[in-house]
C-alpha cells in the first residue's frame, strides 16, 4: 500500500487549531487543501495561524519564502460544504460529540465518491460507534493527530471493527509521507497514548493524596532523575484540570470503572473550584501576576562519610557506587548470598525500593537503619534523588546518607515513606499499562513505545525502559504495591508475569 498522491486533495472539516494544523501538515506535504468551517470568520483565523506558523519557519531560516507562499496558496478556505465533493481524504476536527460527528459523516459521505476516505481526529471517541452510522463504514479510519500538530511528530491510525485494513495503511503510508511518525492502534478508549499515559498522572496523584512530597519536589524528582520532559503536576497545568480530568473520567467510565484509571479527587477538587491550570490562574501552582514559583524541596547539606561499602549487585544503579569512588569517597565490596545489593554507609543501609516501604522493609529484614533511594535514568549522572527512611531510622544514619550522596554532587530530595516512591511506581505502572494494551491486541509493543516517545517525549518508551531495569524488578515492585495497598490498581499484567517467568523482554 502506498501514500496518497499529492494531486489528491484533501479536506479538513473544522477550522480551530487542530483543523488549522492538520491543515498546515497537508499543504505542506504538497496536498491542495480544503479548510472548511461553517463559520468563515473561523476559517479566516484558521488560515492566519497557518500563515503566522509559516513565517515564523521563514524567519527562523527553516522554510524558503517560496514553499511559504506555495503552501499558503494550496489551502483553499471553504465555508460551504459542497465544495469537498471532490475530496478524496476528508479528515473531521470538530466537536466531541459522537452524534454530530456522525451527522458530519453521514452528509459527508453522501457528498464524497464511494473510494473517498474518511478520517476522525477524535481523542476519546469509538471508531468503531462512529463508523456504525455510515452505509460505508470500511471506508472511517482514526487520524489522531497531537497538538500541536505541525510541531508534534506522533500520529495514531485507529482501526474500528469495520475499518478495511487497506484504508488504515493507506493513512499510515500517508501520515509517514507528510513527515510523520504513525502507529496504529485498534479502537479502544483512548487509544495508544491517553491510555498509556494515565499512570504519570495518577501515581503522581496518589504519592500527593499521601503527603509524600510537594507537587514541585514531586515534579522535579521525576523531571530531574528520569528526564521527563514535564513534571505530571506542571503538565496538568498546562494541559487544563477540566480535560485531564475529562479524559481520566472518559477512559475510568468506558473500562466499566477499571480501578487502574480512578480519577483523584484532588483533580475533581481542582475542577469543582474552577482552578483549571494556567488557562484560569491557578492550579496545582499559582500564574497569576506576582506570585512567586514554587521551588522544589532539597534537603540542607550533611556531612558525608569518608567510606562506603557495597554490598551485592547493585543492579541498575551500579553506577551509583563508580560516582560516590570518583568524588573521592573510598569503597569497599563485599559479597552478598542473595538478594538485591546495597550500600553501606556507616550503620545505614541504602537500598534501591522494591515495592515496599521503608519502615515495612526495614522490620521484615530486621535492620533498622534503612534508607531506600528511587528511580534514576542515569545513575552516573543524575543531579536529584528522591530518598525516604524507614520510621525506625536514626535521625544521624539518615544524615549520613544524605551528606554522602550530596558529596558524589546529588540534590537529595526527602519523601515521606511512601511504597515504591514516586519514579519508581510510575514507571513500573506505565510498563504495566503497556503491557496489557500489548495482551488485548491494541497495538504492538514497538508501536507503544513509539508512541510514548513521540506523542508524550517520554525519554524512552516504558516497555523498553523495563527491559534495562528487568522484568523481574518490574513485577517485583508492582507485586509489593499490591500487597501494600491490597488494590486492583496494582494488579499484574498477565503478559508482564509471563515475561517474567521466561526470563525475558516484551520487546
Amino acid at each position: 500500500m502506498t501514500a496518497l498522491s499529492t494531486s489528491v486533495k484533501v479536506a479538513v472539516i473544522g477550522a480551530g487549531a487542530m483543523g488549522s494544523g492538520i491543515a498546515h501538515v497537508a499543504a505542506r506535504a504538497g496536498h491542495t487543501v480544503y479548510l472548511y468551517d461553517m463559520n468563515a470568520e473561523a476559517v479566516a483565523r484558521g488560515k492566519a495561524g497557518i500563515e503566522k506558523d509559516l513565517r515564523f519557519l521563514v524567519g527562523k531560516g527553516k522554510l524558503a519564502e517560496a514553499d511559504c507562499e506555495a503552501t499558503l496558496g494550496r489551502v483553499v478556505p471553504s465555508s460551504r460544504i459542497e465544495d469537498l465533493a471532490d475530496a478524496g481524504l476528508l479528515v473531521e476536527a470538530i466537536v466531541e460529540n459522537l452524534e454530530i460527528k456522525q451527522t458530519l459523516f453521514r452528509q459527508l459521505e453522501d457528498l464524497v465518491s464511494a473510494d473517498a476516505i474518511l478520517a476522525t481526529n477524535t481523542s476519546s471517541l469509538s471508531i468503531t460507534a462512529l463508523a456504525a452510522a455510515l452505509a460505508r463504514p470500511a471506508q472511517l479510519a482514526g487520524l489522531h493527530f497531537f497538538n500541536p500538530a505541525p510541531r508534534m511528530a506522533l500520529v495514531e491510525i485507529v482501526s474500528g471493527l469495520a475499518t478495511d485494513p487497506a484504508i488504515a495503511a493507506t493513512l499510515h503510508d500517508t501520515a509517514k509521507a507528510w513527515g510523520k511518525v504513525p502507529v496504529r492502534a485498534t479502537s479502544t478508549p483512548g487509544f495508544i497514548v491517553n491510555r498509556v499515559a494515565r499512570p504519570y498522572y495518577a501515581e503522581a496523584l496518589r504519592v500527593l493524596s499521601e503527603r509524600a512530597g510537594t507537587p514541585a519536589t514531586l515534579d522535579a524528582i521525576l523531571r530531574e532523575s528520569c528526564n521527563f520532559p514535564m513534571g505530571p503536576f506542571e503538565l496538568m497545568d498546562l494541559i487544563g484540570h477540566d480535560v485531564n480530568y475529562a479524559v481520566t473520567r472518559s477512559v475510568f467510565d468506558a473500562y466499566f470503572g477499571d480501578k487502574r484509571f480512578t480519577p483523584s479527587l484532588i483533580q475533581q477538587e481542582l475542577v469543582l473550584a474552577g482552578r483549571l491550570g494556567r488557562k484560569s490562574g491557578q492550579g496545582f501552582f499559582d500564574y497569576r501576576e506576582g506570585a512567586q514559583k514554587t521551588q522544589a524541596r532539597t534537603e540542607p547539606p550533611a556531612v558525608a562519610a569518608r567510606s562506603v561499602t557495597v554490598c551485592g549487585d547493585l543492579g541498575p544503579a551500579a553506577a551509583l557506587s563508580a560516582r560516590l569512588e570518583r568524588a573521592g569517597i573510598a569503597l569497599g565490596h563485599i559479597e552478598a548470598s542473595a538478594g538485591a545489593g546495597e550500600l553501606r554507609i556507616g550503620k545505614a543501609r541504602l537500598a534501591l525500593s522494591d515495592g515496599r516501604s521503608a519502615t515495612r522493609r526495614a522490620a521484615e529484614e530486621g535492620t533498622p537503619d534503612l534508607v531506600l533511594f528511587d528511580l534514576a535514568r542515569d545513575y552516573a549522572n543524575t543531579p536529584r534523588l528522591a530518598l525516604a527512611r524507614a520510621d525506625q531510622c536514626d535521625e544521624g544514619a539518615w544524615h549520613e546518607v544524605v551528606g554522602t550522596l550530596q558529596a558524589a554532587g546529588i540534590a537529595i530530595s526527602r519523601l515521606d515513606d511512601v511504597a515504591g516512591l514516586l519514579a519508581l511506581r510510575t514507571v513500573c505502572m506505565l510498563t504495566n499499562e503497556a503491557a496489557d494494551a500489548v495482551l488485548q491486541g491494541i497495538a504492538s509493543a514497538a508501536d507503544i513505545d513509539t508512541a510514548m516517545r513521540y506523542g508524550t517525549n517520554y525519554p524512552e518508551g516504558p516497555l523498553a525502559w523495563a527491559g534495562h531495569l528487568g522484568i523481574g524488578l518490574v513485577t517485583r515492585v508492582l507485586g509489593n504495591l499490591r500487597e501494600h495497598y491490597g488494590e486492583e490498581r496494582y494488579r499484574l499484567s498477565p503478559l508482564l508475569q509471563r515475561c517474567a517467568q521466561r526470563g525475558g523482554g516484551l520487546l
